[in-house]
């Protein structure tokens, strides 16, 4: 296609929050009629990227022109009015109200100055029989499954005139049947003209849906491919910012972990987002997690520590079968989990130090039998001193920490508490060299202590460096489990592309 075809165009975009350039100096070009995907792992920039299309953030430099026409969109609804439309993963659309209402929001048709309910009813059934959807549209918006909200809130950007769609996320909670139709229905707006932002972290997905590619990293722009003429594997590096090693991947005692007793096992487990998959860690063994973002990283962890349900197979935890139902059964089992969101779901932060320490502990000995506060004490000085966290005060709020300070303090919480098996999930992202080292280091030594570890990690040098094994994640499926000298960068890069 010739630059005519262009309808969206970025140019040297940059926005900066307080402390952090989110983004800096990105291009970004859509035409007509394509469907084009936006990829990058977590903090790539991405949803920065949209916000600043869609005037949720003011960019503080570069161009963006729709048409040909530079455009300022101070807000959502400017972008609309432009004929930008984004769908979220989680719709953001009103639940409460009917389906002909939502289709409508804002811009009822009316008559005398009063909403026409039979006309807005009929139009909003002729709207949606177009993307066959034969449905109530009386009926309230939650009344139908997150497939068919998706396909609302589709037909309700185009219908406001859209040239350009936004899908973040659009796949994230539908099944294989549902993302199929999704497609056609997709493929079917690129016909029309319409140009598709399409976010995803399934790779397979983009192979089969989209044209052409553009991958964020750090907030900067590292190219625009065809998807045609891109293979898995290079779009996998330039995602993780990483050419193939041939360095392999080297143990002291291999032979001694394949005779170590089996710790923690799962037989063909599965949950309402993980395909059935086997996974054992033994004693004192480091088990990797790898893959892309929207793997199923996370995910395996949630199943394990009990956040998610297992829907099938079976667990055992030294040979004996387990089954969580919430997550203090897990920590009184003998787990613990580092989350991946350590701010979201990891500290709580106007609390002091000491508590966010010793809740874990106090969890699995039961809020009645209350840890004395000199004991408290005692252990939040202890974990201050044997991992080296920087502050003056244990009862500091720990949102006053640095990140890799609060990360250790959430280590410390588990190791209180004792646990057999560590589940920590990326340990060390967004943290600074110095305390990136000693947390790599932490790990050998609980690894040499006898404790059992799970890591899920994007960082391929970290696992290349600690693991016994690594587990392969992709699409939310297993999809390799290397060991030993079969473990490098280079294996773990093909298996993430769906390469032997």
């Amino acid at each position: 296609m010739s630059t005519d075809d262009t309808v969206l165009a970025l140019r040297g975009v940059v926005k900066t929050f307080p402390g952090v350039k989110a983004l800096n100096g990105v291009d970004f070009t859509l035409r007509k009629g394509e469907i084009h995907a936006l990829l990058g792992e977590n903090g790539a920039g991405k949803s920065t990227l949209i916000k600043v299309m869609t005037g949720v953030y003011r960019r503080n430099g570069g161009i963006i022109a729709l048409d040909g026409t530079e455009i300022h969109p101070a807000n959502t609804g400017d972008a609309q009015d432009l004929g930008i439309s984004t769908v979220y993963q989680e719709v953001n659309l009103l639940p409460n109200l009917t389906v002909a209402q939502n289709v409508f929001l804002e811009r009822e048709p009316k008559r005398f100055g009063i909403i026409d309910w039979r006309r807005m009813n009929r139009e909003a059934r002729e709207l949606l029989l177009g993307y066959d959807l034969d449905i109530d549209v009386t009926a309230p918006l939650n009344s139908y499954s997150v497939a068919v909200q998706q396909l609302i809130a589709i037909a309700r950007g185009v219908s406001m005139s859209a040239k350009v769609l936004i899908l973040d996320e659009p796949t994230a909670s539908l099944d294989a049947e549902e993302v199929a139709s999704l497609f056609n229905i997709m493929r079917d707006l690129r016909d029309r003209g319409i140009g598709i932002v399409f976010v995803t972290h399934f790779l397979d997905q983009v192979y089969a849906v989209c044209d052409r590619i553009t991958i964020l990293r750090n907030g900067t722009l590292v190219g625009e491919y065809e998807a045609a003429t891109l293979s898995q594997q290079d779009l996998v590096s330039h995602m993780l910012g990483k050419e193939l090693e041939k360095a392999v991947h080297e143990k002291v005692g291999q032979a001694e972990a394949q005779t170590r007793e089996t710790l923690f096992e799962l037989n063909q487990g599965s949950s309402d987002v993980l395909e059935p998959l086997d996974i054992s860690v033994c004693a004192g063994q480091v088990v990797g997690l790898a893959g892309l973002l929207g793997s199923g990283r996370t995910e395996l962890c949630k199943l394990v520590f009990g956040v998610d349900e297992l829907s099938q197979g079976d667990a055992k935890l030294n040979n004996q079968s387990i089954r969580f139902s919430n997550t203090r059964q897990a920590v009184v089992a003998g787990l613990g989990l580092c989350p991946e969101d350590r701010k979201k779901d990891g500290i709580l932060g106007p609390m002091s130090i000491r508590e966010n320490m010793i809740m874990a502990l106090q969890n699995k000995r039961g809020w009645w039998r209350y840890i004395p506060m000199k004991k408290q004490r005692e252990l939040a000085e202890h974990y201050v001193k044997v991992l080296k966290i920087a502050t003056s005060d244990i009862e500091k709020p720990i949102n006053q920490l640095s990140g890799g300070n609060q990360q250790k303090v959430i280590l410390a919480r588990w190791l209180a508490a004792e646990p057999k098996l560590m589940l920590l999930d990326e340990p060390t992202r967004g943290i600074d060299v110095g305390a990136h080292a000693e947390i790599i280091q932490l790990i050998r030594k609980l690894c040499d202590d006898g404790l059992g570890l799970l890591v899920a990690s994007s960082e391929l040098e970290e696992l290349v460096e600690f693991a016994d094994k690594v587990v392969v994640m992709r699409d939310r499926r297993k999809v390799a489990e290397l060991s030993g000298s079969d473990i490098s960068q280079q294996t773990i890069m093909q298996a993430i592309a769906g390469q032997s």
